[in-house]
């Protein structure tokens, strides 16, 4: 064959059907994971006030807990790339909701920082195995949209915790944050076991690999084992300059997820429902600039992604700069650089997911954007402890100088990547 898998999915509605089957429930899975992955923020000054825990003592089990997630997005993009994708992403998830559970009994600090770290172990499960199955069902075409699209799905969960968290918390109390996402989430694992399947030949369709005739790749992946993977990751330079490039967008936008709420409160004056709406904001503004810069990007700098992403972060510098210095009580300056923060922070991530996908070979997508993940949660290692620390020795103003610089880095990254791509396609 020689038809894009869009061409192929018009022509026969049976395939259309399960693509975009596989899309809406790896969306809902994905959000869900978000869902009980950032209702901790909401929680943070009630567990300190009632609990008697310092900021300090939250941020290092965040640490903990980015660093264990980052390992483990590599090691089950391995995984996931020898597995069902299906089964691994429905397990972290009912995993993840019971470890929501658990956090919402607890009261002590070593608990909740061996409940936090296993709930972001079992977090490292979901994006691994929805990175496979778009690398299985869409093509290389429509990679960054489609990406895009999934992507929104994670901003939809952490935008719905952001609503519900504190209606939560003033009517029933910190616990009930954890509780009630983590029975939902428990719920819809099964949900996902029904809905997914790993692959369109599962179902006796091609593979797109079949049906856009890409034959040599397919030949490639199938002589992978763990060891050929994970070489063939770790030895590509290109991978190690978007990771290193995700890194820092993770310090900026880690740092606004797991502190912003409170931020707000503590530098701005906010309310706990102010604050939740703002990051609400934060996440939903992301939809929008993944969407925009993911269609722009598949029509117009399909083979030069990493110019866009570049001028997002610089974008991010920019609004960073410009949330020093807005006044406190000026509620739509504030909603202009939290929001415009969740688009141009969002935009790179997605952008990175589609040029690894562009530049590996098939079956080591998961792992390759696993390990990507893994170097973004050692940035949000550096965010969770390190923004703490800072907060509490030279105040919020030091965190956003620190996010700044994040930002800046991650934009000469993106250089070195465009360069490194025009350089290769000499």
């Amino acid at each position: 064959m020689s038809l894009t898998a869009r061409q192929y999915a018009r022509e026969n509605k049976e395939f259309n059907y399960w693509r975009v089957r596989t899309m809406y429930s790896i969306m809902i899975g994905y959000g869900l994971f978000y869902t009980v992955r950032q209702n901790l923020s909401f929680a943070v000054p009630s567990m300190c006030s009632e609990l008697g825990i310092s900021k300090s003592d939250i941020g290092f089990a965040m640490s903990i807990g980015a660093i264990i997630y980052g390992v483990g997005k590599f090691i089950f993009g391995l995984v996931g790339d020898r597995y069902s994708a299906r089964y691994v992403m429905a397990i972290g998830l009912f995993a993840s909701g019971l470890m929501n559970i658990f956090l919402g009994m607890s009261s002590l600090l070593p608990l909740i920082v061996l409940f936090f770290a296993l709930n972001q172990c079992f977090q490292s499960m979901g994006s691994p195995p929805c990175s496979k199955m778009l690398a299985n069902w869409f093509g290389k075409s429509e990679q960054a949209s489609k990406w895009s699209i999934w992507n929104t799905s994670l901003h939809v969960g952490g935008a719905f915790a952001g609503f519900i968290s504190p209606w939560l918390l003033e009517r029933s109390g910190w616990r009930m944050v954890f509780y009630a996402p983590g029975i939902i989430a428990v719920l819809a694992s099964f949900f996902i076991i029904n809905r997914l399947r790993d692959t369109p030949k599962s179902l006796g369709f091609p593979s797109v690999d079949e049906i856009e005739g890409v034959e040599p790749r397919v030949k490639i992946c199938n002589k992978l084992n763990f060891r050929k993977t994970a070489k063939l990751v770790l030895t590509n330079k290109f991978v190690w300059t978007l990771g290193f490039a995700n890194m820092f967008i993770y310090i900026n936008r880690m740092t606004f997820i797991n502190w912003g709420p409170t931020m707000l409160q503590e530098a701005r004056g906010s309310s706990s429902f102010f604050s939740g709406h703002m990051m609400a904001l934060f996440d939903l503004s992301g939809i929008v600039g993944a969407l925009i810069v993911g269609h722009l990007s598949d029509k117009y700098f399909r083979n030069k992604r990493s110019v866009p992403a570049m001028l997002c972060m610089l974008c991010v510098v920019l609004l960073n700069l410009l949330f020093l210095y807005i006044p406190k009580n000026s509620i739509i300056l504030n909603v202009i650089c939290l929001g415009g923060l969740g688009a141009f922070m969002t935009a790179p991530i997605v952008l990175i997911n589609a040029l690894i996908a562009g530049h590996i070979d098939g079956k080591a997508v998961a792992s390759a954007i696993g390990f990507s993940g893994t170097m973004g949660y050692f940035g949000t290692a550096l965010a969770g402890f390190g923004t703490a620390r800072i907060a509490e020795t030279l105040g919020w103003n030091a965190v956003v100088v620190f996010t700044m610089s994040a930002a800046f880095i991650a934009s000469i990254l993106f250089y070195i990547s465009a360069r490194s791509q025009k350089n290769s396609n000499k």
